[in-house]
């Protein structure tokens, strides 16, 4: 068993207790050897079998017993990359610095994201170690503004392919014209002259084949290997040994008929950098999903400033200012409403097509669409801190991390290139001392195609692409996965367990029913009930009191005000006694509620939460409060099922009306009056059952059970804190996007596995035909670069996909 160590500084231990606590907990965890907390330096140790646990649940076990890690995140744009196992060699090499508890590198989008321990190492020493590896590094700029080292790259490409091309079709045309079938074909004499093919091959080898050198000379120095060293093996093989026979040729006055690899060389550099123009543009294609949020991102902003209109760059906006956006244009940034109303357009972020209605005081995203209406707008959020900004982080950290099925590529990867150097060297000796004896050509010929066939690339392109455009078209439909390795969890969920307030419900309670005792006068009743529910915070005063004041009432002060927690509130006005609470409070005060308990029951069966209200010792009325159910979660929840899910609604309500709503959208097994700490605990017991179980809730109540779940699900119109908690965070309240989410996880998994298993039989077919002697060298490089191409079109397919 193999063992890796991690060291992480946590706070939030108040002693030794504390200490103990986390020790136990991580001891629990499958794959955890030894665990180890220095009260004192507030450090945990970890000793751990990376093939049965990961970095991620360590960490998601501390923050579940309530600490947190201290840590922070460095990226950087990679230069000088050519396959999986540069990457590889680049993630074990900064791994192994102290302070840091995880490097990603992600060789498709060519960055590294490194988790480190503040205080241990600093970035100065990550980039020495990156160059020390023998690559360059540049600092990932903290803006929208994507990078355009692709575009440049891409350009380079373009230009050395065309040289190559220009430089090898002499080569080409030369070893047509070799075949029988092709002899009809006419060929200048030159062509065949030796020193003219080696002119030609010469810059080709040398020139625009020399990265291959660079980057197997520093593979090499840093004892591993990757596919510069193949391709640097099999072209310097075919190159070399022509560069003999052409010097020897002069002593022997040897002619044309010399059997010369100048075109086996040059037509596999052509054919490589051919696939890797291919592939960059592909990959370019996978990043599609950033390019269109930072596309979304206004360019400019009209702010009034002194009563006057400027127009100023989005960067000059301050939080505070009043912007003014008119019909048709987008909203700079997240803010308020501070005059106007319109219909804003919010389907580019959250995927929802009818336009919402905003007035004053409302919220308003950055980059949403104004309709109709003339709207100022107070900024509340600007830059990094703006929504938009927030979701292609979210997007940015998803696409660069890595899956766990990754393993399998990198372990392969990592042993792959000498593996293969072994088979061609088997393979020529074959070839040279049985098959064909002494025919040094020929059997070098079969190890050079041993050699080209067997890059990597295809292997490690396989899983990255597929979770760069799976997570890209989450966050099209408003779903973003904040991980590689939670687009691959989400897969695995057998039970959904949903919080009922702002999941379920709409979270915004309303004053739905009004009882009255005999004789009460209608509006002097609201007037005391109103300005008694005033000074309370609680969330069903504010439903009652805006149902009120929709009534046109106005509502006084009153003389006297006090919260009774778990009862209701009391009040003085004008000298009445006023009560409001429930039939404990009543039955305390002595007053006599038996004529309205029938009504007050039927009530809560239906889901509604009713207050009872008392005047001078006197039963007044009564009120009736519910939160209504979303249109949505009905068919949402029926989607669930039909997945063949289990769905439980979990809450804090009384078990009548919990059980009330768990009717009317079709969920039968539900947990009511569950406190906060409660549900968590409610989730560990499922999985001690052997489920794998999704929390969805948008509270700070439910961030515990986030936490703790397989994969908490936040909805995105809920609290920060639960957000932050979560895995995957869905952008609109709909419950529709958890039934998509699953189905995105399972289409993208379906895709690594079609990648890995072609990357894998290409290999295991390819090598074999190769050393039997059934495939040229050209042929060979042809088919590696469109292995890899086809690996990366094969990922593209999931921006396409319909849900």
């Amino acid at each position: 068993m193999s063992t890796k160590q991690i060291v992480l500084q946590i706070s939030g231990m108040t002693c030794a207790a504390c200490a103990n606590r986390i020790e136990k907990g991580l001891s629990k965890i499958d794959g955890v050897v030894e665990a180890n907390v220095n009260f004192a330096l507030e450090q945990v140790t970890v000793s751990y079998d990376p093939d049965q646990t990961n970095i991620h649940e360590l960490e998601e076990k501390i923050v579940s017993l309530g600490y947190q890690i201290v840590k922070e995140t460095v990226e950087f744009q990679l230069v000088g990359m050519t396959c999986a196992a540069c990457a590889n060699r680049i993630e074990k090499g900064l791994s192994r610095l102290p302070g840091v508890i995880q490097a990603t590198v992600n060789f498709t989008l060519e960055t590294a994201r490194v988790e480190y321990t503040t205080g241990q190492v600093t970035s100065a020493d990550m980039i020495q170690k990156v160059e020390q590896l023998g690559y360059q590094t540049l600092m990932k700029q903290d803006q929208l503004n994507p990078s355009d080292s692709r575009r440049n790259e891409i350009q380079k490409q373009q230009r050395k392919l065309i040289l190559s091309v220009v430089l090898t079709l002499p080569l080409l045309w030369a070893m047509v014209s070799h075949f029988s079938f092709t002899s009809w074909i006419w060929l200048p004499d030159l062509f065949m002259n030796p020193w003219f093919q080696l002119a030609l091959a010469t810059p080709v080898q040398f020139i625009i084949g020399g990265h291959f050198y660079v980057g197997a000379y520093r593979a090499l120095r840093n004892k591993s290997a990757n596919m510069d060293v193949l391709v640097a093996l099999g072209t310097s093989a075919a190159y070399f040994y022509s560069l003999y026979i052409t010097i020897t040729s002069l002593s022997r006055q040897e002619g044309h008929s010399m059997e010369l690899y100048y075109e086996t060389s040059a037509i596999l550099i052509t054919l490589i950098i051919l696939g890797k123009l291919l592939e960059a543009r592909a990959k370019g294609r996978s990043s599609e999903a950033i390019q269109k949020l930072v596309g979304l991102q206004a360019k400019s902003a009209l702010v009034i400033r002194d009563g006057q209109e400027e127009s100023i760059p989005i960067e000059q906006v301050k939080i505070g200012d009043y912007l003014l956006v008119k019909p048709g244009e987008k909203i700079p940034v997240d803010g308020e409403v501070a005059e106007g109303s319109s219909a804003v357009d919010e389907s580019m972020l959250t995927g929802e097509s009818i336009p919402i209605e905003k007035r004053v005081g409302d919220p308003v995203i950055g980059a949403t669409l104004n309709k109709n209406g003339r709207l100022i707008i107070k900024a509340t959020r600007i830059g990094k801190e703006t929504a938009l900004a927030q979701i292609i982080k979210v997007v940015e950290e998803a696409q660069g991390s890595k899956a766990p099925i990754q393993r399998i590529a990198d372990r392969i990867s990592g042993v792959f290139v000498p593996i293969v150097v072994g088979i061609a060297i088997i393979t020529f000796f074959i070839w040279f001392f049985v098959i064909e004896t002494g025919q040094f050509a020929r059997a070098l010929e079969k190890a050079i195609a041993v050699l080209v066939i067997a890059c990597p690339c295809a292997l490690g392109l396989a899983t990255p692409t597929s979770i760069m455009a799976g997570s890209g078209r989450a966050a099209e439909l408003g779903i973003l996965f904040k991980g590689g390795e939670h687009l691959e969890s989400t897969q695995q969920i057998d039970t959904i367990v949903l919080d009922k307030t702002g999941t379920i419900t709409q979270g915004k309670p309303q004053l739905t029913d009004v009882l009255l005792a005999d004789g009460m006068n209608e509006p002097l009743f609201f007037e005391w009930v109103g300005a008694t529910e005033k000074n309370s915070e609680h969330p069903l005063a504010e439903a009652i009191v805006e149902g009120i004041q929709n009534k046109g009432i106005t509502l006084p002060e009153v003389d006297e005000f006090e919260a009774i927690p778990g009862y209701g509130v009391r009040s003085n006005m004008h000298g009445k006694h006023i009560l409001i609470g429930t039939r404990k409070l009543m039955i305390q005060h002595q007053v006599n509620i038996e004529w309205i308990k029938h009504s007050m029951s039927e009530l809560e069966i239906s889901g509604k939460t009713a207050m009872l209200v008392a005047v001078d010792g006197q039963f007044a009325g009564l009120l009736a409060v519910a939160d209504t159910v979303k249109e949505t979660s009905k068919e949402a929840i029926h989607r669930l099922k039909e997945l063949g899910l289990k769905v439980i609604m979990i809450t804090g309500d009384n078990e009548r009306t919990a059980q009330a709503i768990g009717y009317e959208v079709g969920v039968h097994q539900v947990l009511a009056e569950i406190l906060p700490e409660g549900k968590a605990e409610e989730i560990k017991k499922l999985q001690r059952e052997g489920k794998k179980v999704a929390m969805v809730g948008d509270g700070i109540n439910d961030a515990p059970a986030l936490a703790t779940a397989n994969i908490g699900m936040a909805i995105g119109t809920g609290t920060d804190v639960a957000m932050e908690a979560a895995d995957v965070t869905l952008i609109q309240g709909d419950l529709n996007r958890i039934t998509d989410a699953i189905l995105l996880s399972r289409k993208t998994m379906r895709n690594i596995k079609q990648n890995l298993f072609w990357a894998l039989a290409y290999n295991v077919v390819g090598i074999p035909v190769a050393a039997l002697g059934l495939l040229a060298p050209w042929l060979a490089g042809a088919a590696m670069a469109f292995s890899s191409v086809s690996v990366v079109l094969n990922a593209l397919r999931l921006q396409r996909v319909k849900i």
